[in-house]
């Protein structure tokens, strides 16, 4: 079987209007922005109304009707989450399986992610996240891994290790990923403009990090894999990643007939056997993600992370957040 693009069906807009949209299983709630932060009474809204529109961050003429008529899970990706915790009984109410990929970064003191909480924060937040729905939902992720001439091996060895124990009890996984810094022009201009010198990760870098880690982790017990990197750490420990997760989906939403059916996952087989042709080719070669229908909008995190590729400026972000309404079908009108 072929994947071929999500079920299509005519959608009913709140002013009765009816437009063609599409009704994806799994929703992406963003890789282009922290809709958990900035936006959770929007995205509340949306499920209510049961659909949103949404447009083409690199052709704004493209504008797609998305409906959460088919929607079995929802992956949320957050550096603070701590807005949306209060609609989480309102999304079990309507019977969605969610989990949470939470950034927990610390680089409080290189002003790296100058409009993040406080880690003592995020770690009480990611806590109570934890303890709400279960560690094997929430996912830590130290992303990314950036290398500056005051932030050397060394410093994020210690830094990964003072979260870990903080986090000790409460998540089951780390995931981390090497800063990409040259792929992405804007993020030289944002680096430059805060006058950060970065180096980049060479592979005897990344090996030196991941055999460190792998000594730690003696302790730590998690899974750590790493996000849509080429390099095999395999003898570390350390796995390639799957973000949008066919495998953890199985493991926590089993119970789901209709999600175990898309996922081509039948349990009477030995193993785990998943539809082949489920892998997200709008990504990376190196990610292992499994098809999902994002619904963010570049430019619009307040968080104004330096090394952040989803952002142009400071100036960009305000000029689109001035026109968010919480009230709109788009995340940005």
């Amino acid at each position: 079987m072929s994947f071929r693009g999500w079920q299509k069906e005519k959608i009913k807009l709140t002013d009765g209007k009816k437009v063609d949209g599409i009704c994806p299983v799994i929703i992406s709630t963003s890789r282009a922005t922290d809709i958990p932060a900035f936006f959770s009474t929007w995205f509340r809204n949306r499920l209510d109304a049961g659909y949103l529109r949404w447009t083409n961050p690199f052709n704004a003429k493209q504008v797609q009707y998305v409906s959460f008529r088919k929607t079995r899970v929802i992956v949320f990706w957050s550096k603070n989450p701590k807005p949306l915790i209060r609609y989480l009984p309102e999304i079990d109410a309507k019977g969605l399986n969610y989990y949470f990929h939470f950034t927990l970064n610390d680089y409080e003191i290189d002003g790296l992610e100058p409009n993040v909480p406080p880690l003592k924060q995020r770690v009480e937040t990611f806590k109570t996240l934890a303890e709400l729905i279960g560690k094997e939902r929430v996912i830590w992720r130290f992303d990314p891994l950036i290398l500056t001439d005051s932030i050397t091996i060394d410093v994020l060895i210690d830094r990964i290790a003072r979260v870990a124990d903080m986090l000790l009890g409460y998540t089951k996984k780390l995931v981390i990923s090497f800063a990409d810094i040259n792929n992405y022009k804007k993020v030289q201009n944002n680096l430059a403009r805060r006058k950060v010198r970065y180096r980049d990760f060479t592979p005897d870098l990344m090996t030196e990090l991941a055999q460190r880690l792998s000594v730690l982790n003696r302790e730590w017990g998690l899974e750590i894999a790493t996000c849509a990197e080429e390099i095999d750490l395999d003898r570390y420990g350390i796995s390639h990643n799957r973000c949008i997760d066919d495998h953890l989906m199985v493991d926590l939403f089993n119970d789901d007939t209709a999600l175990m059916n898309f996922l081509g996952y039948e349990p009477d087989l030995f193993g785990k056997p998943f539809r082949p042709d489920l892998k997200d080719k709008g990504q990376r070669k190196q990610c292992g993600c499994i098809v999902s229908k994002d619904i963010g909008t570049y430019n619009t995190c307040c968080h104004l992370c330096t090394y952040c590729y989803a952002n142009a400026s400071w100036n960009s972000v305000k000029n689109r957040m001035s026109k968010h309404n919480p009230d709109s079908e788009s995340l940005i009108p």
